[in-house]
Order: C-alpha cells, then structure tokens, then sequence
C-alpha cells in the first residue's frame, strides 16, 4: 500500500515520533512513503520538528530545476507552476550526483478539486518495464541537457543560487556537470548519469532517474510545438538522450511513460497532512488543482556520489 497511513491514536505527534521513530522509518522503506493524518503538526515549524525528528536537518534546495519559494529556512513551496499544469511522476534531483532519500510534504491548505501528489513505486515501476529497454539503460545510462535562457523558465542564477560565473563552473566541475556557455547570458549544462539504482538499505533495484520528466515528448503536444518552434531541439531548457548522446526512440519513451501510468496511485491531501517519501522507492507529481492549495515541502539525508 502506498502511501501507509499512519493515523492519531492516543499519541500526539511528538510523542508518537518520540516513541515509534523506529517503526516509522521502517514503514517508510517497507511502504516507500507514510501518510501521517490527523496530527496537529503545528504548522512549518511543526514541520521542521517532524523532519529533525525522523531524518535530522533539512537540505537546501540546490541545482533548481522547477521555480519554488522559500517559506522559512530550507521548507519551500512543492513547486511555483500555475494550477492548471500536471507534473509528471519523477524522483527528486535524480539528475544530480546526490540527492535527498527523505522528502517530506505539509499540507498547509488543500486545493478544492484535484491536486493530489501521484506516487509511483520505484521497484514496481522497474520491473514493469521491458527488460531489454532496462538493459539499454543500464548499459547506456542517461544524459540530461539543460538550456537556461535568461528570460525563460529558472535561468542560471536562479538554478544555481549565484550570480558569480566562476562559482557555478566551479559547482559543475565538483558535480558532475560539463558546462558551457553560451553568447551573452546563456548556459549549457550536460550530465551522464545511472538509470538504475540499489536502495543503499534495502538492496533492491529501483527505477530512479528523471530520463521521462525530462524528456521533450512527455510535454503536452502543443506545449512541446511551440518550444521547439522557439528554441529548436538542440536549444531545448530540457532534455534527454541515452548517455552516449543518441536520441531515445518515441516507442521508447511512450512505454516508459506507460509504466508510470499504471504504477500511479493517488490520494486526496486533507489539512495537516504529512507525507514521506523516500525518494528513492517512490516518484511523485502533482496533479492540475483548483483553488489555493499550500504544499510545503523539505528534504533531508543526502545520499550518493557528491554526498558530504
């Protein structure tokens, strides 16, 4: 089942986080997400305290690749696109050497219609796809190019929080990145990275990577027209390729996106929920929505290569 809810019984939430701190992170990598529901959490301060609480402190939001606000210290808003715009099921920074495992979700205010945060099983989601489409991945890898234009979308100051050129070279060459710049004021980043992952607890295979989030064709048919009508392929602010560089086959990437659609599952937000996920066993979205719905959202436990 996933999310499992936990629901109040006797316990408050911080005696409950106090007492069955164990059982809890052991629900979340059995389940791959927990639903804590009928907590008074206490707001975004309350929510810090979960996060302390079950993964210690929160990690700022770095290599940006959706528009998000700061709420207080490292909670942020889930994400800053209008209401109307579906996310796809990704795993998040899975493009990046390291990551958060933990990513912990506060309904502040939920939405009038719609607006639920899909999940998708990472294990489930791996052994749904093709075998050989599996096997190209594995022994190809991903690579995810980026484009920040200056008046379009998160350009490189806001993705990498600096305005000092030197600093972000510096970030790509600790990272993983190769960067280049490109005329006055743009910037092109690539990076080759795994498709597949071991859980470092588990010890399962999981489908962990961002290859169908990014990719051109997952975009809304006339969505995807008029970028590539305004940038061209080659000037997309996303994409993806096998991690040779080749293009992914269109069959491909509508199996991809067909496994995610059937590993999808969903759940109405109500006030004061609470969601972790561990992000490597479950990919997350969002659903278009109708009225105010406040998502915050904090992330914790850095796991990977650049892990420090």
């Amino acid at each position: 089942m996933l999310p499992y809810v936990v629901e109040k019984a006797e316990h408050d939430l911080p005696e409950l986080l106090a007492t069955d701190r164990a059982r809890l992170r052991d629900l979340i990598v059995t389940h791959g997400a927990i639903l804590l529901r009928g907590f008074d959490v206490g707001g975004v301060e309350g929510l810090e305290d979960v996060v302390n609480s079950l993964s210690g402190k929160t990690l700022r939001y770095t290599e940006r690749s959706s528009p998000r606000s700061e709420i207080k210290g490292n909670v942020y808003t889930s994400t800053d696109h209008p209401a109307a715009e579906e996310i796809f099921l990704h795993n998040e920074s899975s493009y990046q050497v390291a990551w958060p495992m933990a990513l912990y979700f506060y309904c502040v205010e939920p939405p009038h219609s719609d607006g639920a945060t899909p999940l998708a099983d990472s294990r489930a989601l791996f052994e749904s796809i093709d075998p050989a489409v599996r096997e190209e991945f594995g022994r190809r890898r991903w690579m995810l190019v980026r484009n920040y234009h200056e008046r379009f979308g998160v350009n490189w100051r806001q993705a990498f929080g600096t305005e000092s050129r030197t600093e972000v070279e510096e970030y790509c060459a600790g990272h993983g990145l190769e960067a280049e710049w490109q005329g006055r004021d743009g910037l092109r980043t690539t990076a080759v990275r795994d498709a597949i992952h071991t859980h470092p607890v588990t010890g399962e295979t999981v489908w962990f990577n961002h290859i169908t989030f990014f990719h051109n064709t997952t975009l809304p048919d006339d969505v995807r027209e008029g970028m590539l009508a305004l940038f061209g392929e080659q000037k997309l602010p996303t994409n993806t390729y096998y991690g040779d560089g080749a293009r992914i086959p269109d069959d491909v990437m509508s199996h991809l996106r067909e496994c995610y659609a059937k590993a999808r599952v969903r759940f109405d937000w109500q006030r004061d929920d609470v969601l972790v996920v561990d992000n490597m066993l479950a990919s997350h979205g969002r659903e278009p929505f109708t009225g105010p719905r406040r998502i915050a959202v904090a992330m914790a436990e850095v796991h990977g290569d650049g892990a420090h």
